[in-house]
C-alpha cells in the first residue's frame, strides 16, 4: 500500500503533468487548428522529443510489467526484443523512413493507398484499428490496472477507468504535440525510477552488499536466467528458439513493430525534417539497449526475492514495496507516466487512423475542425471499448507480453512483406499485396494446428517466407489494375549524417558485446 507521503507525490505528478499538457496544447493567437496540428505535431518535432516520445510510447504495462514477468519466467533472453529493436531502429531511421517522409503521409494505410489502392489502404486500416483496440490498448489498461491494485489496493476496473481518463485529460485536446512533449518528462522519470528499482533489487539481493554483489549472486544461483540464446531442450525454447532470435522471425516482428506501427512510426513522421528524425530514432536505439536493466532484471531478482509469485506478470509490482516511502510514489508516477502515455499515443494513432483513412473517405469535404473533432471522438470511443474488452480478452493469460506477440504475430509477416515489396520492388501489384495479407493469417494458423511443436518465432519467419513466395507469384500472374502514385524509391536519397553513421557503429558494437557476453 501507498504512504500518505507517496500518495502527495503521486497527486503532485499528475497535476504537474495536466498542467503541462495544458501549458502545451494551447492554440496560437488567430490559428484554427488542423489535422497536421493535430494528428503530426505541426511537424515541427525536434530530435529529442522524437526519441523520448517513441520509447514512451513503446515502453508501457505491457512492457515494464510483461517484460518482467518474462524475466522472472524466462530470464535475460527476452531482453532480445529490447536490444534487437535498437539495431532494428538504425535501420529503420536509414531505409524505410526516408521514403515515408517524401511521400509526405499522415499514416501507414495513407501510404498503401498512394502505392497500391484503396482496397489494400482500407483492408489494412481496418486491420491496425482492430489490433490497437483489442490487443495493444486493452493490454495496456489491463496490466496497468492490475499494477495499480498491487501497489495502492484500489481495485484494477478503478485503476483501469483512472488510466483512461487521464490519458484523456492531457492529450485530448492537444494531440500528438501534447503527447510528444509530455514525453520528455515521461521518459526522465521512467528511466530514473526503473534504475533506482534495479538497484535496490540487487543490493536486496545481496544483503545491502551492493549491486555488483547482487548481480554475481543472480549469475550463480539462476544461471538458466543469463542465457540470451536458449537451447532446445530449455522449457522456453518454443517462446524463443535459440539461433533463430538473432537470424529469423525476430527481425519481421521488429520491422514491423519499428517500421510500420503507426502509433511508433507518427512522432517521426512528425518530425522537423529528415535529419532531426534521424536523431531522434538514434537517440531512441540508445534507450533501448537501456531498457532490459529497467524492465527485465528486476524480474529476474524477483525469482529469488519472491519465489512464489502465483504468476510470473506480479514481479514488478512486487518489487515496488522494496522502495522506501517517497521514492515509491515517485516510482509509481513513473509506471503510471509509462502506462498512460502508450495510452495516448495509441488513442492519437487510432484517431489519426479512422479520421484520416476511414472516416475522410466517406465524408471527404468537410472541414479542418471538423476532422480534428471526429479524432477526438474516435479517442473516447476506442478506450471505451477497451475498457469493457480488456477483462474477458486478458484476464486468463499469465504471460501478457508473450500473448500479444504470440496474437500479433499472425499478421506481421504479411505487413512486412506488403510494404516491403511495395517499397522495393515496383512489379507488386495490389493483389500481390492483399494475398500476402490473407495469406499471412492462413498460413500462420494452418502452421500452429498442424506443427504445432513449431517455436513461435520460427513460425514468424517462415510465415513470411510463404507471404513473399505468394506476393511475387500472384503479381507476376496479375496485371497492375491502378497507378502508383508513391515516390520513385530511385528517387529517394538514403545518404545519412556523419553523426547518424557513428551512433549506428556504436549500436552495433555494444550490441555484439552484450552478446557475446551472455552467449
Amino acid at each position: 500500500m501507498l504512504h500518505t507521503v507517496d500518495i502527495s507525490i503521486f497527486i503532485a505528478y499528475v497535476s504537474g503533468l495536466l498542467l503541462l499538457a495544458l501549458y502545451i496544447s494551447r492554440n496560437e493567437k488567430n490559428h484554427e487548428r488542423n489535422t497536421e496540428d493535430y494528428f503530426l505535431a505541426s511537424k515541427s518535432l525536434p530530435w529529442w522529443a522524437i526519441g523520448a516520445s517513441l520509447i514512451a510510447s513503446n515502453i508501457s504495462a505491457e512492457q515494464i510489467i510483461g517484460m518482467s514477468g518474462s524475466g522472472y519466467a524466462i530470464g535475460l533472453a527476452i531482453a532480445s526484443y529490447e536490444w534487437m529493436a535498437a539495431i532494428t531502429l538504425i535501420l529503420v531511421g536509414k531505409y524505410l523512413l526516408p521514403i515515408f517522409l517524401k511521400n509526405e503521409i499522415f499514416t501507414m494505410p495513407q501510404y498503401l493507398e498512394q502505392r497500391f489502392d484503396n482496397k489494400v489502404k482500407t483492408t489494412l486500416a481496418l486491420f491496425w484499428l482492430a489490433v490497437y483496440i483489442f490487443v495493444n490498448l486493452t493490454a495496456v489498461l489491463w496490466l496497468g490496472g492490475l499494477a495499480i491494485e498491487t501497489v495502492a489496493g484500489v481495485d484494477w476496473m478503478y485503476g483501469m477507468i483512472f488510466l483512461a481518463v487521464f490519458s484523456i485529460a492531457y492529450s485530448l485536446y492537444g494531440g500528438l504535440k501534447a503527447v510528444a512533449y509530455t514525453d520528455i518528462l515521461q521518459v526522465v522519470l521512467l528511466v530514473f525510477g526503473g534504475l533506482l528499482l534495479s538497484y535496490l533489487a540487487l543490493d536486496k539481493v545481496a544483503d545491502g552488499a551492493g549491486v555488483f554483489a547482487g548481480f554475481g549472486i543472480l549469475t550463480d544461483k539462476l544461471p538458466g536466467h543469463f542465457d540470451m540464446i536458449l537451447s532446445s531442450d530449455n522449457s522456453n525454447y518454443m517462446s524463443l528458439p535459440g539461433i533463430s532470435v538473432l537470424i529469423g522471425g525476430m527481425w519481421v516482428m521488429n520491422v514491423s513493430y519499428w517500421g510500420f506501427n503507426q502509433y511508433i512510426i507518427q512522432r517521426a513522421l512528425a518530425a522537423k525534417n529528415i535529419q532531426e528524425a534521424q536523431k531522434g530514432i538514434a537517440f531512441a536505439a540508445y534507450l533501448k539497449l537501456l531498457m532490459p536493466l529497467i524492465v527485465v532484471l528486476p524480474g529476474i531478482a524477483a525469482v529469488v526475492l519472491y519465489p512464489e509469485l502465483t504468476t510470473p506478470d506480479q514481479a514488478y509490482p512486487s518489487m515496488m514495496s522494496l522502495m522506501p516511502v517517497g521514492i515509491k510514489g515517485l516510482v509509481f508516477a513513473a509506471l503510471v507516466a509509462a502506462i498512460v502515455s502508450s495510452l495516448a499515443s495509441m488513442t492519437n494513432s487510432i484517431s489519426t487512423i479512422f479520421t484520416m483513412d476511414i472516416y475522410k473517405q466517406i465524408k471527404p469535404n468537410k472541414s479542418q475542425t471538423h476532422y480534428v473533432y471526429i479524432g477526438r471522438v474516435a479517442t473516447l470511443v476506442s478506450l471505451v471499448i477497451a475498457l469493457f474488452m480488456a477483462e474477458p480478452l486478458l484476464g486468463k493469460f499469465d504471460q501478457a507480453f508473450q500473448y500479444i506477440q504470440e496474437f500479433t504475430g499472425v499478421f506481421t509477416p504479411g505487413i512486412v512483406v506488403i510494404f516491403l515489396t511495395g517499397m522495393f520492388w515496383k512489379k507488386t501489384t495490389s493483389k500481390g499485396a492483399l494475398a500476402a495479407a490473407i495469406g499471412s493469417a492462413v498460413f500462420s494458423f494452418a502452421l500452429r494446428a498442424l506443427w504445432p511443436e513449431l517455436p513461435f518465432m520460427d513460425r514468424i519467419g517462415l510465415v513470411f517466407l510463404l507471404c513473399l513466395v505468394l506476393a511475387i507469384v500472384v503479381s507476376k500472374f496479375s496485371k497492375a489494375t491502378c497507378t502508383d502514385n508513391s515516390v520513385d524509391v530511385e528517387s529517394v536519397s538514403f545518404a545519412t549524417t556523419s553523426s547518424f553513421n557513428l551512433a549506428a557503429l556504436g549500436v552495433t558494437v555494444i550490441l555484439c558485446i552484450l552478446y557475446a557476453t551472455w552467449w
